[in-house]
């Protein structure tokens, strides 16, 4: 299994995904790779050949109240719009989902966790919301890493 965690270090709320891969990688089981990702993620598929799952976790902007948590199963449907402009990196992780998916490159099993951002503006740190939301997701996960065990 791999985790990917995307996001611009330098644009706040945008790093949600980097703290949260920051945080698992003390916590997951031998056998599970945690990487970080900043800017474009088109190289990241790559990382996926020979995974049976992947699981990325980003920040996005859907309109949602900050620090809303949406989880997509990728492998089964489409990613929506919401995360195709969700984030400032230049290919984001829909796009790179869905490029892997028209390449026959796409993993069994590929779930995506966005966390809705408060402030992309220049600077770093998250927002409080956001910050709560990426230790929920971090449980998520952890507990999707039991269940995939």
């Amino acid at each position: 299994m791999l985790i990917l965690g995307a996001g611009n270090p330098f644009r706040q709320d945008d790093a949600a995904g980097l703290h949260a891969a920051r945080r698992l990688k003390a916590q997951v089981p031998a056998g599970v790779t945690v990487m970080e990702a900043e800017g474009d993620l088109a190289a990241a598929i790559e990382t996926w050949g020979g995974q049976d799952a992947v699981i990325l976790i980003d920040a996005m902007r859907s309109g949602s109240h900050p620090g809303t948590v949406l989880k997509l199963e990728a492998h089964d449907r489409p990613v929506p719009a919401s995360f195709s402009r969700s984030s400032t990196h230049s290919f984001g992780v829909a796009e790179a989902v869905e490029l892997a998916r028209a390449l026959g490159r796409l993993p069994p099993r590929v779930v995506l966790y966005g966390i809705e951002g408060k402030n992309f503006a220049a600077g770093e740190g998250l927002s409080t919301e956001v910050e709560r939301a990426v230790v929920e997701v971090v449980g998520r996960v952890l507990q999707e890493i039991s269940a995939h065990a």
